[in-house]
């Protein structure tokens, strides 16, 4: 019987060695080295097959036939947009978010849906029995006989139900608590993860069964385990909201088989996750009229024009250093602005506290929203409101120059439905295109002439 050799393995990035370190030298964070029982060598590795059954062969790229993907839509077009369309046959799926979220939530209704269509379904459930599954099926109002629920963690029990119902969709909820019996070390540790994801893939591909996995994630939000896991799935959801709202935000991080910036709007009510179709309404139903630091600017969340309100607060500071808070965009792009507009715009900001914050909860990553911040700065500071029917739209440069910005067709298209005046934009994005009659397009080039046009000569 061959020997079995001890090593540690670190929990966030999978890096291996025969000691035991502090540090890990492959993520440099501390404390996350586990021991874990090596395979013994001359131990067989799986060969990855295709559909067929046959072992794979290199084709001339020329000679392989391109073919699209079919897709199983669900009833939510919010998640057909996340996946880039619907569920890919054969593909495997992983969707984090923090405890409590409505992650098993979410796919408990997809899996109804499916189920209704006269698919059966395969829900896996290894943190909750069959009975609190339910419960909550109940609370959802879902009854199906479709939909088959199984409380376990064995893998191998796994994917011989899996044979024997033969199912169009199956949940694993959740992949750190399955385990395969031969890997010795702990369930949700770096090679019981690494394992059954495997086995799950080579399962999805080669009976072209889209399998849905949820991971848990870290303090810090990133999905638990080795960054491995993420790497092995064709993609990638995260399931974001606060607590204390009821909405719920979908957001594609990594997809094999659509776009990576698209996201999905779901509200939580007592029935479920309902879709929100018009999520800029929502966003801004609660704003102030007249209020200064306001301002509505109009981002694209992948193909989706998105308007949001930003809002921003100056106060004199009573620290030797200012404080610069933002939340729900890049802490580091305030401090950036602020020195655009006192270099360029002559705001003595120095010694003033910023808190800049996106209303509703959304985060807002792309430089469009660069002038609208820096629009509210001045606002909250000169404590003068800009006009409420305004949209703001344009990249800020270290020279204080506005510059163009993609798909603005969309942006203010979205802007004059629901109902605003103006919308001040880049003035190289007045090119190429014609504006709708119901809004008024105003280019500006610089900081300053978008100050003017917002808030006025002063």
């Amino acid at each position: 019987m061959a020997k079995r050799k001890t090593k540690f393995v670190c929990q966030e990035c999978g890096y291996e060695t025969p000691k035991w370190m502090g540090k890990c030298p492959g993520c440099h964070q501390w404390n996350t080295f586990v021991e874990e029982q090596s395979a013994p060598a001359g131990t067989s590795r799986h060969v990855f097959q295709t559909n067929s059954g046959t072992r794979t062969k290199p084709e001339k790229i020329n000679s392989i036939q391109s073919e699209k993907e079919p897709r199983l839509p669900t009833d939510m077009p919010e998640l057909n947009r996340v996946l880039g369309g619907g569920i890919v046959a054969g593909s495997l799926v992983l969707i984090g978010g923090d405890p409590g979220i409505g992650k098993s939530t979410l796919l408990l209704q997809v899996s109804a849906q499916i189920a209704n269509k006269n698919l059966p379904v395969l829900y896996i459930s290894g943190e909750e029995s069959s009975r609190q599954t339910k419960l909550r099926a109940e609370r959802l109002n879902i009854s199906s006989d479709e939909l088959y629920v199984l409380s376990e963690t064995n893998l191998q029990d796994v994917l011989t139900q899996i044979e024997a119902i033969e199912p169009k969709f199956v949940v694993i909820d959740s992949i750190q608590t399955i385990f395969k019996e031969d890997v010795t070390s702990a369930p949700g540790s770096v090679s019981q993860v690494r394992e059954c994801t495997s086995q799950l893939m080579r399962i999805a591909k080669s009976k072209g069964i889209p399998i849905f996995i949820v991971g848990h994630v870290t303090k810090e939000g990133s999905i638990a385990g080795p960054r491995l896991l993420e790497h092995m799935v064709d993609a990638v959801l995260y399931f974001e909201g606060e607590r204390h709202h009821t909405f719920r935000i979908l957001r594609s991080v990594k997809n094999r088989f659509g776009s990576t910036h698209e996201m999905g709007i779901f509200e939580m009510k007592e029935k479920g996750l309902e879709e929100v179709l018009n999520p800029s309404e929502i966003f801004l139903e609660e704003r102030s009229q007249g209020a200064a630091g306001s301002i509505v600017v109009a981002s694209m969340e992948g193909s989706r024009p998105v308007l949001v309100e930003i809002q921003a607060l100056i106060s004199p500071t009573a620290f030797g250093n200012p404080r610069r808070m933002a939340t729900g965009l890049d802490n580091s792009r305030v401090p950036l602005l602020m020195a655009v507009l006192e270099k360029r715009a002559g705001l003595l900001l120095q010694n003033q506290d910023a808190y800049v914050k996106v209303a509703g909860g959304v985060k807002l990553d792309e430089p469009a929203i660069d002038l609208a911040v820096a629009i509210s700065i001045a606002s909250s500071f000169r404590d003068q409101a800009s006009n409420a029917q305004d949209v703001v739209v344009g990249e800020v440069g270290l020279t204080g120059e506005i510059r163009r910005v993609a798909r603005i067709e969309q942006r203010v298209q979205e802007a004059a439905k629901l109902g605003f005046k103006r919308v001040i934009i880049p003035k190289k994005n007045l090119e190429g295109w014609t504006p709708p009659d119901s809004i008024e397009v105003i280019g500006v080039n610089s900081v300053q002439e978008a100050m003017k046009v917002t808030l006025g000569d002063r």
